[in-house]
């Protein structure tokens, strides 16, 4: 159990005592219930220090729940979507644990506002962007955007205080039309070819990777998934264009 040092106790920092660590603590408590290892485990750590990569990843446990049950019906390609998050970013080693851990979160029903606004208030706003492409991820692993989780992704940016063009512009890198490269560039088809540079500098500053660097090297990586989209944007409007 050392391995959740790293991730789940730094989590609970500052979750301890908001509706984060209500939420974590009623899982741990409930699979405790039957090991005592893991009880011990807690008790000896629940004082530990806060680490970002903790916070992160404490908070989108409960998000992804979230997500996974707006429309009502929990699909195994977003368990196995989660589990793949969880080994890819922290190892293969903890991922069953984690798993274990969110399966009791499911269980629970929780004020999604109040989540938001304690993560609002203790995350980055860098990082509360890279989180709303996460869940954008997860909707989109089964294949298919579901319109009910859309919903609910939005409600969560706008409580994490996301604003419209960048929920759009997020959205955008999942949902392919004409006008998609536009969006993600949060410029409409009329911009100039001037505003629309302007445009990709002021994107390119906003959702470079080594803004969530303090998250760690693994969420630096997932982070580059987001440039990159906005790079092939940038590039279609420009062949498009025929700018140089």
């Amino acid at each position: 159990m050392a391995g959740w040092n790293k991730w789940l106790w730094g989590g609970l920092g500052w979750a301890m005592f908001g509706p984060m660590g209500g939420i974590l603590g009623y899982a741990l408590g409930s699979m405790s219930e039957n090991n005592s290892g893991f009880r011990s485990t807690y008790q000896g750590h629940k004082q530990g220090t806060s680490t970002r990569a903790g916070d992160f990843g404490s908070a989108l446990l409960i998000l992804f729940a979230a997500v996974m049950k707006a429309d009502h019906e929990l699909k195994k390609s977003e368990l196995e979507y989660v589990k793949q998050f969880f080994m890819q970013q922290f190892g293969k080693t903890y991922a069953q644990d984690r798993i274990r851990l969110f399966r009791e979160i499911l269980k629970q029903d929780y004020p999604l506002k109040d989540v938001c606004l304690q993560i609002k208030a203790n995350m980055d706003h860098p990082s509360r962007l890279q989180m709303i492409h996460v869940l954008f991820g997860l909707s989109q692993s089964d294949g298919h955007v579901h319109p009910l989780e859309v919903k609910v992704i939005h409600t969560i940016a706008n409580y994490l205080g996301i604003s419209g063009k960048d929920f759009e512009s997020i959205q955008a890198m999942f949902y392919k039309d004409t006008t998609a490269a536009y969006k993600i560039l949060e410029i409409s088809p009329d911009a100039t070819d001037a505003e629309v540079k302007k445009a990709y500098r002021k994107m390119a500053a906003k959702f470079h990777p080594d803004k969530v660097h303090h998250l760690g090297e693994e969420f630096q990586k997932m982070a580059e998934e987001k440039f990159k989209s906005l790079n092939e944007a940038y590039g279609q409007v420009k062949k498009e264009r025929g700018m140089s």
